[in-house]
């Protein structure tokens, strides 16, 4: 692909945002450092330290809304092209996301109180039909200082969220986590698997502990150990109803371009690993074999 018209959009952006930013940096300065000549002068320093701040921040607001559409114009030509490639019956909305009931259905991730999806995909990959998208959660906090009360969020979930779809029910639930971002659970029985290691790694709970070893093989849970290994960050599992749910908290969000960073083959590369997860969980998994479709466990 040619990159070529993006990179000269991307760096008219970065010049702007840059020379917006130290205008904003300079006008700031002359509004706030006393001047030694006067009270008029001071005066006339304060107006053109206000206007020399506006401009720069115009011209950050240009660079910034000029850098969305390049992004924009990239999501729905070049990524949907490329996902397009990989998945068949697939359908991209980058403004669109997995509803919140059903992110919060998998009982690991706690409820937000400001939440932001984005850039769904829904596809099927080896005869497995998934849903996943990019999820920002926050939580909300209150400060109390001098000066007042201050409300502010603290990020605690940034990353990708994943549904994959079964033709047979689990019994039960099963739920598998690393420690740190995830709720707890009330109404689940913490489980020792027979792995030490993955004792070490992962939390597991489930509603039967017989429905648990079933499931989560020795191979099963080698699997999920080198997924993990693969994907930097906290990485949850919930199985449930026809539904396996995955969830990885990397603090990225997925699929965005950098307007300090150079348009090219690798950062193709990187867009396609990280489209290429779906097919790495569904073939490390193997969630293309029938190893999940049982009548009952006894």
């Amino acid at each position: 692909m040619d990159f070529t018209e993006l990179n000269i959009v991307r760096k008219k952006c970065a010049q702007k945002t840059i020379i917006g930013s130290i205008l904003a940096a300079i006008g700031g300065l002359m509004f706030l450092i006393p001047y030694a000549g006067g009270e008029s002068a001071f005066a006339l320093q304060q107006f053109l330290g206000v206007f020399v701040l506006a401009i720069g921040i115009i011209f950050i607001g240009f660079g910034a809304a000029k850098f969305q559409q390049l992004k924009n114009n990239f999501k729905q030509v070049h990524l949907k092209k490329m996902i397009q490639e990989l998945y068949r019956e697939v359908r991209y909305e980058p403004k669109a996301g997995i509803g919140l009931d059903r992110i919060y259905a998998c009982k690991f991730i706690k409820r937000a109180d400001r939440s932001h999806t984005e850039d769904l995909i829904i596809g099927e990959y080896d005869d497995v039909h998934f849903e996943t998208c990019d999820v920002r959660l926050e939580e909300r906090h209150v400060r109390h200082t001098k000066n007042g009360t201050q409300v502010y969020y603290v990020t605690y979930f940034l990353g990708r969220f994943f549904e994959f779809d079964f033709p047979k029910e689990f019994k039960g639930q099963i739920i598998v986590t690393e420690g740190g971002m995830f709720t707890l659970f009330s109404n689940l029985k913490k489980i020792e698997m027979e792995s030490v290691d993955f004792n070490k790694k992962f939390k597991t709970y489930s509603t039967d502990e017989h429905n648990a070893f079933y499931i989560l093989t020795p191979h099963l849970m080698e699997e999920i150990m080198d997924l993990e290994k693969r994907n930097p960050g906290q990485i949850g599992l919930s199985f449930i109803g026809n539904r396996l749910s995955i969830a990885i908290n990397n603090h990225k969000n997925t699929f965005e371009l950098n307007m300090f960073k150079e348009i090219d083959g690798s950062t193709l590369e990187e867009l396609k690993r990280d489209l290429g997860i779906i097919q790495s969980i569904v073939t490390e998994l193997k969630l293309n074999r029938n190893i999940f479709k049982y009548e009952e466990v006894k």
